[in-house]
């Protein structure tokens, strides 16, 4: 047997770019901004190969790595290099990482492409500096119509104004307005999710749920932090108003034992980060999650790399729901492959993730503000 190939050398930068539009704030935090940061590290093996994609590794950690070997499968990838060998791995077999999924997959010679559903996550609280209830609702509901410009069909809408911005009874009632409106906007055959980031609690997720049971809320994400009493109630609650809206949770600091709440049917979408914990994880998470029958949604918004790198689960994953979409473009790096059209994101037939490398830029970056271990 041929030895394994070493990663012989590394180059780290610091990708940068802009949203089309500056996100707003959501229940928990102030303004998004319009800037983003791509971290993307380069590696190159002994056998001439090379793989690029996110990495927050350090350069100390880096140099470790130089003389490692490529871990054989898939599922030992390390977290700090597991995009760029994942990238590497499909260009070595000349397939999209989506291909290297099971044969079983969606993935066919007749159908080489990957059309995965999709939501604009773009809908933030950029409508706090309005008085009336009204202009707000009109302003989100046309961003809404400016996502359904981009190919959008779905959309996700933060909700709990009155959990940090607004008194709680003035942010829940135009959180319920803003609900309204953009379902006014983008018709009947939308579906529209809602994410409070926590900025509920249990009788608030009842009023907007109540209030809004004409709108259809596809799902709930995040209403208050992960509590199974809470949902058991919720979940009681909604069974006896005909309600069945789905429970989201998982983004972020979650509970240890959200596994074991989604298990129980408790929770119906799982929604951990595809940077961190990361694709491997969901790798091997994502054929679990579909044992149990729960859904899956990675959440893929500030990062933009995830944005590219999560419908590639869908070939995997019988469950993948939706990929999120937090629109950015970045210096250097070329998503131009993925389209967007009728609420589906189209991922390309390219070898690795299929995106573009800049190479001047990216040399610059790296001189600049970046590394090279070799």
């Amino acid at each position: 047997m041929l030895p394994s190939p070493t990663i012989t050398r590394m180059e780290w930068a610091p990708l940068t770019g802009e949203r089309p539009r500056l996100a707003g704030s959501n229940a928990r935090l102030g303004v998004h901004g319009k800037n983003v940061t791509c971290p993307i590290a380069r590696i190159t093996t002994s056998d001439g190969a090379q793989g690029c994609g996110w990495s927050r590794i350090s350069q100390e950690e880096a140099a470790q790595w130089i003389g490692q070997p490529v871990p054989e499968a898939v599922e030992d990838y390390p977290f700090a290099l597991e995009y760029p060998l994942w990238d590497r791995a499909g260009k070595l077999a000349g397939k999209p990482v989506y291909a290297l999924a099971d044969e079983t997959g969606p993935v066919s010679e007749d159908r080489p492409a990957l059309a995965v559903p999709c939501y604009d996550t773009t809908l933030y609280f950029d409508d706090l500096h309005l008085a009336d209830d009204a202009a707000a609702a009109d302003l989100i509901a046309a961003e809404a119509g400016e996502g359904v410009g981009r190919g959008h069909r779905h959309f996700k809408i933060k909700v709990g104004r009155g959990g940090m911005h607004m008194p709680v009874e003035a942010g829940t009632r135009r959180d319920i307005a803003v609900i309204r409106a953009v379902r006014a906007e983008v018709g009947p055959g939308a579906k529209i999710l809602i994410d409070a980031n926590n900025g509920y609690n249990l009788n608030l997720t009842k009023q907007v749920l109540g209030a809004t049971a004409d709108a259809d809320i596809y799902w709930m994400e995040e209403a208050f932090h992960e509590d199974p009493m809470l949902y058991a109630n919720l979940r009681e609650w909604m069974g006896r108003e005909g309600l069945s809206v789905l429970i989201a949770d998982g983004e972020g600091d979650a509970s240890p034992r959200l596994l074991e709440w989604a298990r129980s049917g408790l929770i119906d979408v799982v929604q951990y980060d595809v940077l961190r914990p990361g694709f491997t994880r969901w790798w091997t998470l994502g054929p679990q999650l579909d044992g149990w029958n729960v859904r899956s949604a990675p959440h893929a918004y500030g990062g933009v790399f995830g944005v590219y790198a999560a419908p590639h689960l869908a070939a995997r994953v019988r469950g993948f729901t939706f990929a999120e979409i937090d629109p950015a473009k970045v210096d250097g790096l070329d998503g131009s492959a993925y389209t967007i059209r009728d609420g589906e994101i189209h991922v390309p037939a390219l070898p690795g993730f299929g995106l573009g490398l800049d190479e001047a830029h990216f040399q610059r970056i790296v001189a600049e503000k970046g590394f090279i271990a070799a």
